[in-house]
């Protein structure tokens, strides 16, 4: 049987790695080694690439939901005779707090099942699959631990349960009754780096695991409007943090289709530039200023010294720039939709809105800068010459188009960012002469957008120069303070966007996008916020919020009609937008307040009388 829909998966993060789960208690997807390493469960792209579940034999009905402050899941199962719950967590290291969890993690896997009512008939299926489900492993019992060995990978699965081993597979059918636990337990690791499994108690596990969480949760202290879905997906943020290094991967898996049965299947377990000042943002916004910082400081490690040549628009976890894209010939893909990828030749392409997002993530951290490196200084200075020789040239776009390249209107914004800051930087990252030919780049480019970029028959501006075709990209406009979002030309653009790409509240990004993307449509609510208009913006987010699955998680696209999620998953921008949302939300009623407040204060005796009567 092929794996549930997208969205009945949870998710679960070690700091190194993610598993999903679905509702069934089927584990889909684990990549042990890190994010982007191979899958020893991949049922999600094809049943025979593995998975391991635990539940009920026979009709059951579910609820889940994970433990306060953590992503530890605990999934019950209701039977006509009786109540299960299993309780999913990733292992850290034991003992580890705060912003050390997920730095040393075991890399193993702790599930309990305990009988609550009555008694259940439950069924295990172990059926680890490695290399993405092309090599079968042998499955030893050696009393208590079910060791699978294949190439150069281990699996040991420490249990309670009696398990049958056959040929690739074990399985165990038990009745739990209420009062009755049982413990699984399975690490991964390298067979030849000379070190076992960590096979850590099941209990201890899970108990060290919701610990762990709830001391990050416990740092971070946001007090914005919509704190629980602000909370919840700064977690998801930070569950998709390959601690090691600090890098935040754009989703946890790879293929998940845009469209079901298209071939729009892109691996996402990497490292995206264009996302990197708006996960600053969120991180800010969602109290996480340490998280912030170890990003920064990991881009910079990982650009390296850049002069004149390209810059990389995206990394592995630990800065690797070859990310070559090849194909898993031997994988169906989720519902039938083929390829599968592994890696993303978008690696190659030219995106020059990556030079606004560093430096405009630096603006931000610019006080946490100071006093500012040698290398930082050239790097800002080297990325704000870039902006200046390439703004010009047409790129690939924020969206990877892989036909030709285009003069996207939202990579000459981002151009202008990366200008603008350069100057506001000043004698920080240049000298005079820099500051004046950065200067006048800026105001070039801010002239070629606001002419080339605008559309007088469709009323807004459009997705690429003398273009009449609509692009959602272009509402970042007001969100980098390129145009105010009450400007006339950006409001219309605004409506236009909204009536032309939108439904229900969904905006997709171009004409012809098969759904709804979710981080244009909380840049909707961003701008919408700033340009006044308080209550349609959150009554926008307010929709979009409830968008998520049971768990709080967003994949990358939402069907409107269907309401189905799309894409990889769950997808850190989809969350980072819901948090820089909520910002704009939270400042733009905080200004409404203060004006509020200004205009409710008495004017003091003798004071402003003239201009009172002239009003």
């Amino acid at each position: 049987m092929r794996s549930g829909r997208i969205s009945d998966h949870g998710f679960l993060a070690d700091g190194r790695s993610a598993a999903l789960v679905d509702r069934t208690g089927s584990i889909n997807w684990w990549c042990p080694s890190r994010f982007d390493g191979p899958a020893v469960f991949g049922r999600l792209l094809d049943d025979r690439a593995g998975h391991w579940s635990i539940g009920p034999e026979g009709g059951h009905t579910v609820e889940r939901s994970y433990l306060e402050d953590t992503l530890v899941l605990r999934t019950v199962f209701t039977t006509p005779d009786g109540v299960l719950a299993v309780t999913d967590a990733l292992a850290l290291e034991p003992g580890a707090r705060g912003h050390d969890i997920g730095l040393r993690s075991p890399r193993a896997l702790g599930r309990v099942v305990e009988g609550l009512h009555g008694e259940v008939p439950v069924r295990v299926h172990y059926r680890p699959r490695f290399e993405y489900g092309q090599v079968s492993p042998y499955l030893i019992d050696s009393g208590g631990v079910v060791d699978a060995r294949a190439g150069g990978c281990r699996l040991s699965l420490r249990t309670d349960v009696p398990m049958e081993c056959g040929r690739g597979d074990a399985t165990a059918r038990i009745t739990v009754r209420a009062g009755e636990t049982c413990r699984f337990t399975l690490g991964y690791a390298p067979i030849y780096d000379g070190g076992e499994p960590a096979l850590p108690d099941a209990d201890r596990l899970v108990a060290d695991a919701v610990a762990g969480w709830r001391s990050w949760a416990g740092l971070h202290e946001y007090r914005g409007l919509h704190p629980g879905a602000v909370r919840r997906s700064a977690m998801v943020v930070q569950g998709m943090t390959y601690q090691p290094s600090g890098a935040i991967v754009a989703a946890a898996t790879t293929s998940l289709p845009e469209r079901l049965g298209g071939d729009r299947n892109y691996d996402y377990r990497f490292v995206w530039l264009r996302d990197f000042s708006l996960t600053l943002q969120a991180l800010w916004l969602a109290a996480c200023p340490d998280e912030a910082d170890r990003q920064f400081s990991w881009v910079t490690r990982a650009m390296g010294r850049i002069d004149d040549g390209r810059v990389p628009i995206m990394y592995g976890v630990e800065g690797e720039r070859d990310l070559s894209e090849h194909t898993l010939d031997h994988l169906v893909g989720y519902a039938g939709s083929r390829p599968v990828n592994v890696g993303n030749d978008a690696w190659k392409q030219r995106q020059t809105d990556v030079l606004g997002e560093i430096l405009d993530a630096a603006w931000l951290m610019r006080h946490y800068l100071d006093p500012m490196s040698p290398d930082v200084r050239h790097l800002l200075h080297a990325l704000a010459d870039q902006a200046v020789r390439d703004w010009r040239r047409p790129d690939s776009g924020m969206w990877e188009a892989r036909d030709a390249e285009r003069h996207y209107v939202s990579s000459k914004v981002q151009c202008w960012t990366a200008l603008d800051r350069a100057v506001r930087f000043g004698d920080r990252i240049g000298d005079p002469a820099d500051v004046a030919r950065w200067a006048v780049a800026r105001d070039a480019v801010r002239a070629a957008v606001l002419t080339r970029g605008w559309n007088d028959r469709l009323g807004a501006y459009t997705g690429a120069f003398d273009s009449d075709e609509l692009d959602a990209s272009v509402l970042i406009m007001p969100l980098v303070g390129f145009l105010p979002a009450g400007h006339p030309r950006m409001r219309s653009t605004m409506d236009v966007v909204e009536r032309e790409l939108s439904r229900d509240g969904l905006l997709r990004r171009w004409d012809g996008d098969p759904a709804g993307f979710v981080i244009c449509s909380f840049w909707l609510v961003g701008c919408l916020a700033q340009a006044g208009e308080l209550d349609r913006a959150d009554r926008l987010f307010g929709q979009l919020a409830a968008r998520v699955n049971d768990l709080g998680l967003y994949a990358e696209q939402i069907d409107a009609a269907t309401g189905e999620q799309l894409g990889n998953f769950p997808q850190a921008f989809s969350h980072i937008g819901l948090i820089n949302a909520a910002g704009c939300l939270t400042e733009a009623a905080e200004r409404a307040r203060d004006t509020a407040d200004r205009h409710r204060q008495p004017v003091p005796t003798g004071a402003g009388r003239t201009e009172g009567v002239r009003a």
